[in-house]
């Protein structure tokens, strides 16, 4: 799953033989090959042709991103200050939700942009080193979306199952442990994924008919042998996506039993309230990401890009609803946020 791990597929590979870097018209690729036998011999650029080449479409599509990457930004901006500048939201739950907003607002940062800077100029170039560091933040910060997700169910159940344990099970110290794991596999993991991609061999097409550069795109427009390449995705995004997921299951398995067991109705709702922001992510983030991973290379097309604007952008932009639409707690510290911001203006 990428996500990058879990479609398996051999890549297409370009019919046109590599020629040597050349000069070519602004705005198209320069090509690259092999030297000898050697390995890529200079810097090549890609055309990032976005969801549509229409100038009407285009316009359209400018301002929907513009608006939801405002949205994006705004939404998870306040979840963070929200968090941070109110004592009352400083748990383990609140930490994870942070750093999760964190995640989405990089992340969304690292596409979006770009993407509206190659609308408004015309301009559909990106150069291969900025197209590599776009990928190796990409498969990271998914990585990382994951991975957080996987920590946020692991609170919940030591929430709901082991209560009394809760404040000793959670400590600060463990929960600044797991949040570094997180950052260590994720960062090995684009790591892993960017250098393989750096022996790859680009030739042919250089067209890239999707809004950043994603990793099964590359390799199909790759020349070169990618089963390496195929071979660690399967390997590494087993253990970094399906093992968390695993997990989750396995956790609210536990919990559901757990709140089953509760005499109470009006506990049983309070405690399941507590999990419902966390599993509609959970759903909403692999949910997005089946849509795009779970077929064949050979099957991949137009809609699985509008599908990656599921997970690539809506995702990130509705986690703060998400998380902030029925916990009380939530609006209670936004609304001290926002008013006293106005409060200090007044006075």
């Amino acid at each position: 799953m990428s996500a990058q791990g879990i479609r398996t597929g051999e890549p297409q590979a370009a019919k046109a033989e590599c020629v040597h870097l050349t000069a070519a018209p602004p705005g198209q690729p320069r090509k690259v090959g092999k030297m000898d036998g050697s390995n890529q011999s200079g810097v090549s650029e890609f055309l990032l042709l976005g969801l549509s080449e229409s100038p009407e479409e285009q316009h359209v599509l400018f301002w929907m991103f513009l608006s939801m990457y405002l949205v994006t930004v705004v939404g998870n901006v306040l979840i963070i200050l929200a968090i941070g500048f109110d004592s009352r939201l400083h748990t383990p739950m609140y930490f994870f939700l942070a750093n999760l907003s964190f995640t989405d607002l990089f992340f969304v940062t690292n596409t979006i942009p770009k993407m509206l800077v190659n609308i408004q100029s015309q301009n559909k170039a990106i150069s291969y080193a900025r197209c590599l560091t776009q990928l190796y933040f990409l498969v990271s910060l998914v990585a990382l979306d994951n991975l957080i997700l996987a920590t946020m169910a692991y609170d919940r159940y030591v929430a709901i199952c082991r209560p009394l344990h809760y404040t000793t099970a959670m400590s600060s110290r463990l929960c600044i442990l797991l949040l570094a794991l997180c950052w260590v596999f994720s960062v090995l993991y684009g790591l892993i994924h960017t250098l393989l991609m750096t022996r790859v061999t680009f030739c042919g097409s250089r067209k890239i008919h999707y809004i950043f550069c994603e990793m099964y795109v590359l390799l199909r427009l790759a020349c070169s042998n990618t089963q390496v390449n195929h071979t660690v995705l399967i390997a590494t995004g087993s253990f970094i996506f399906l093992t968390p997921l695993g997990f989750m299951i396995m956790s609210y398995v536990w919990i559901v039993k757990a709140i089953l067991q509760i005499p109470s109705a009006s506990s049983k709702y309070k405690a399941f309230s507590t999990c419902a922001s966390h599993l509609a992510v959970v759903s909403l983030f692999y949910g997005t990401l089946c849509m795009v991973y779970l077929q064949p290379l050979h099957t991949y097309s137009m809609k699985d890009s509008v599908a990656t604007v599921m997970y690539a952008v809506v995702t990130p932009m509705m986690n703060p609803f998400i998380y902030s639409l029925r916990n009380k707690d939530m609006h209670r510290a936004l609304g001290r946020l926002l008013l006293g911001k106005v409060f200090q203006r007044l006075t």
